[in-house]
């Protein structure tokens, strides 16, 4: 991988972890500010209300998928990415600064709920823009490899969220952290969102957008029309979407609270827990990935599937039950090493199924709508299962999930070596995108 790749794939990346920082602080977090914006008492129906919101993110990520990705197809990937990470910097101030429940009543709820629609808008271009930069960006043989790279930066996001939150718990008091220190993070995303600003302001457009015929000429490109063209890639997308996007959500942004609210670790021995199992999580990435340029996507795919489909339920009863770190940490890297199977390569084979007019958009708009169905409910379906009393039926939730996109792995075709340019545009051809779905 040439020099101008690993600029291209750097740029990208950090980018996605200041985005993915903002997001997942959020869900970290928000144990702490949950009673700031809502009247005390039932701190399990104030977390469920916090997480509705977190919710209402997701909801927002069609219409930011709509929106972006038609930037992206039209004006370049690079336009995209950098409007993204304009809405995250504007989304994480107004957190920062959103007023309480005992200063404005209701009206911080407000606030919170415009920031998170932001948010979504946001996060629901930036993971097309970034799916189909990193893919664009690498050469034909290593776009496993390069599109790793999403969900490292993802993840690394994330990790830092966790290790301020780390410090955070380790340098102040409770008190603190529940009244005004639970601000820092998004004052710190606000600052990276900045500074990303300027990288993807001179960042490099991809060779396979700039050099696609008929770029600026064709008025469909990056439309509603030219996606429902591709109608069965974009309801395979969504399929394929569905049993990953639970299975990540719930052993990332859940497993902290899962840990400290049903299986008895303090707060900061969870957040020990997530940010280990989160960081070897991370390196495995790019290995997959590479792993999956040799081999193909399927199998990875349906390794994810398989275990998550059969290993979910007896995951999470014994986490349950874990009691302490060793223990804790043992099963959510089991999790996460089965969840490795779809997170290192979802990006690619995405990006595989559709030609350069309609490449964003194709993949944003069914994966925000997958994400929103599932993904973005997925904690505030565990917790209403936990209220209930009946726990235990998330498992076989996320377990189901997992068997409906088991079916789709199977029977699509594989994506590994189609031609990037030539997707789409002869059906009968080898690099079609029509030939990776079953007959």
């Amino acid at each position: 991988m040439g020099r101008e790749q690993w600029k291209k794939i750097w740029v990208g990346s950090a980018g996605n972890m200041v985005e993915w920082f903002d997001w997942f602080v959020y869900a970290s977090f928000a144990v702490y500010f949950a009673d700031s914006f809502f009247p005390k008492g039932n701190d399990t129906a104030n977390l469920m209300n916090t997480m509705g919101i977190f919710a209402v993110g997701f909801f927002m990520r069609p219409v930011g998928g709509w929106v972006l990705g038609r930037i992206g197809d039209r004006r370049g990937r690079k336009a995209a990415l950098t409007l993204t990470v304009t809405l995250m910097s504007a989304s994480a101030i107004l957190i920062a600064v959103a007023p309480t429940y005992a200063v404005a009543g209701y009206g911080g709820v407000a606030v919170l709920l415009v920031a998170r629609m932001l948010q979504g808008l946001s996060v629901g271009g930036e993971y097309a823009a970034s799916a189909t930069y990193l893919t664009e960006a690498s050469a034909p043989g290593q776009r496993g490899f390069a599109s790793s790279f999403q969900y490292v930066s993802m993840t690394a996001g994330q990790l830092l969220g966790l290790g301020l939150q780390i410090v955070l718990q380790r340098t102040l008091p409770e008190d603190a952290l529940h009244s005004w220190a639970w601000r820092i993070p998004f004052i710190v995303g606000a600052l990276g969102a900045a500074v990303v600003f300027y990288l993807r302001r001179n960042m490099l457009e991809t060779e396979v957008y700039a050099q696609d015929e008929g770029a600026n000429a064709d008025p469909a490109r990056g439309t509603l029309k030219a996606l429902l063209a591709h109608k069965r890639e974009a309801f395979l997308v969504i399929a394929l979407t569905m049993g990953g996007t639970v299975a990540y959500y719930t052993y990332t942004t859940y497993l902290t609270k899962y840990l400290s609210g049903s299986a008895g670790l303090d707060k900061p021995t969870a957040s020990l827990v997530s940010f280990c199992a989160l960081f070897l999580f991370m390196c495995l990435q790019p290995l997959a990935g590479k792993l999956s340029d040799r081999i193909g996507r399927r199998p990875l795919l349906i390794t994810f599937a398989v275990g998550s489909t059969f290993l979910t339920v007896p995951i999470m009863t014994l986490l349950k039950h874990a009691g302490s770190f060793w223990p804790a940490l043992g099963l959510s890297l089991l999790a996460l090493v089965v969840v490795t199977g779809y997170t290192s390569i979802n990006a690619c084979v995405k990006a595989e199924l559709f030609p350069t007019g309609i490449r964003a958009l194709g993949v944003a708009l069914p994966y925000a709508i997958a994400n929103a169905l599932f993904g973005g409910t997925a904690e505030y379906v565990a917790l209403w299962f936990k209220d209930g009393g009946i726990e235990s039926g998330y498992y076989w939730y996320v377990a189901g999930c997992a068997a409906v996109s088991l079916i789709v792995y199977v029977t699509m075709r594989e994506t590994r070596t189609i031609d990037l340019h030539r997707v789409g545009k002869d059906d009968a051809g080898e690099g079609s995108a029509a030939r990776v779905l079953a007959s």
